[in-house]
């Protein structure tokens, strides 16, 4: 389908006007085209070649709105590092609507009435990870919104204390943009029932349409959210993602990755590890976010406790971290090659003592699972140990993967089967991004669409690559960033 004939769909307006404004992008200028999505084209059905006109770069810089689409920004509230901020919303992100069941939404196209402080720009550095790292959780499997293209510019943005910068635009989707601060904010409107009982229907509707006959749908879609961040924390843990800022307002309501800002995917393994420089506290570190998940889903349970049964809400998120927990050791007995139906979680503690050894080791957490697929013989772990700064604990934690391994009496053929399907070749790391970042700053976009390509397919081979199946170089390891990095 040509760009000029795609229709989007505008349903939010059936809202109060005070939960949005209607605005149009402030464009940037001298703007070029970057990057654009194969995959998230054929989502919403549109043709390559609409990529390589100047209405596609036009388009996400809002000098062109499609037929259908009316801009606006959302209004919401959230828990902003624990602290409930009443007046939020999209400060830099502009909504244009829908199309197949995606929402398309622009970050980085200027003010609206929710900028506060902000100038509504998004950097270059910026754009590139997010527009890269949603691809690459979309590789793995793991829910999340999505990117259909990227454009830079002659712009300048300004940032406190650092160099003037270019701005830049990502087109994101997404099956939703409603968040657990959207809860929050008409909850505590003048009509909040009313306005409630708006939003979940209008969410059932957009997330969980097979809800919309339930007796009691409010509760049972709390409860279907539950089950899907349970699922989705328990993914980030095993592969070692860090979101960075879990605040309510950046959680989604459809169980999905959202608002990529100061993440990482995890260097040497650090189970405390901080990847956001301005979380001083530690609240959302790597080994927190399951319990700030919950947290977050009782702030949801808070509010929808105005419109449905509030102890029926809170008895179902009792089972939240059982929920987490035998998600997360199934996906890391798999990773192991062990079998996930031999005994549920009876290898917790097998698990438990390697993630231990992967620390005292300094070992690079992803690298490992992809050697230990890549072992032809548990007799020889050399190619694994030769890689770690300390051996002696992590040779100490073979030991007891042996006699798990020969308990099984699995053949290793079908043990490195299950592992090929579960640790990928490469995982793209904040090292790798800035790499791009530097040639992109240059006018060279090459390695944005490599990285691009190799985060959509993190199990193939990339001959060209093979540096980036290398441990992260101990001086890029682990490093913080800032909301803008």
């Amino acid at each position: 389908m040509k760009l000029n004939e795609l229709e989007l769909n505008i349903d939010y307006f059936e809202f109060k006007e005070k939960f949005y404004q209607q605005l149009k992008a402030t464009p940037l200028n001298h703007p070029h085209l970057i990057s654009y999505n194969k995959q998230a084209f054929d989502l919403i059905g549109l043709d390559y070649e609409e990529a390589q006109k100047e209405e596609f770069v036009q388009f996400i810089n809002g000098e062109i709105v499609l037929k259908g689409s009316v801009p606006y920004a959302m209004a919401y509230a959230g828990h902003q590092f624990g602290y409930f901020v009443p007046q939020l919303g999209d400060g830099r992100a502009i909504n244009l609507g829908e199309i197949n069941g995606w929402h398309l939404q622009t970050k980085g196209s200027g003010l609206t009435r929710y900028s506060r402080q902000g100038d509504g720009r998004a950097v270059l550095r910026s754009s590139i990870r997010e527009y890269i790292m949603s691809e690459a959780m979309f590789g793995l499997g793991i829910a999340t919104t999505r990117a259909l293209g990227l454009i830079g510019s002659s712009h300048g943005v300004y940032r406190s204390y650092e160099e003037v910068e270019t701005g830049a635009v990502v087109m994101r989707m997404s099956p939703s943009w409603i968040r657990i601060g959207t809860f929050e904010f008409f909850a505590r409107s003048s009509d909040a029932k009313e306005n409630l009982t708006q939003l979940a229907d209008y969410v059932i509707e957009q997330s969980y349409p097979h809800l919309k006959n339930e007796k009691d749908k409010y509760e049972k879609m709390f409860f279907e959210l539950c089950d899907k961040t349970a699922l989705l924390m328990a993914q980030w843990q095993a592969y070692g993602f860090m979101h960075g800022v879990m605040n309510t307002d950046n959680m989604s309501v459809a169980g999905v990755t959202i608002d990529y800002g100061p993440f990482a995917f995890m260097d040497y393994f650090q189970a405390d590890c901080i990847c956001n420089h301005t979380d001083v506290e530690g609240r959302y570190s790597f080994s927190n976010q399951p319990y700030v998940a919950r947290w977050n889903l009782e702030v949801l349970a808070n509010s929808l406790g105005k419109i449905c049964r509030f102890g029926n809400l809170t008895d179902y998120l009792n089972t939240f971290m059982f929920q987490y927990k035998k998600a997360f050791w199934d996906i890391m007995t798999q990773r192991l090659g062990l079998q996930v139906e031999h005994s549920p979680n009876s290898y917790s503690p097998l698990i438990k003592q390697l993630l231990g050894a992967l620390e005292a080791s300094k070992m690079d957490y992803n690298v490992f699972f992809y050697e230990l697929t890549q072992l032809k013989s548990l007799d020889d772990i050399s190619p694994i140990l030769n890689l770690a700064v300390y051996r002696d604990i992590l040779q100490e934690w073979f030991e007891e993967y042996k006699k798990a391994i020969e308990d099984e009496k699995r053949s290793d053929e079908e043990r490195h089967e299950v592992m090929k399907r579960v640790n990928p070749k490469y995982i793209i790391k904040n090292y790798m991004l800035q790499e791009a970042i530097e040639h992109a700053t240059q006018g060279d976009f090459t390695l944005v669409n490599d990285l691009l390509h190799i985060a959509q397919h993190p199990f193939d081979e990339h001959k060209s690559f093979e540096k980036y199946t290398k441990p992260t170089p101990l001086q890029f390891a682990n490093l913080k960033l800032s909301c803008s990095s």
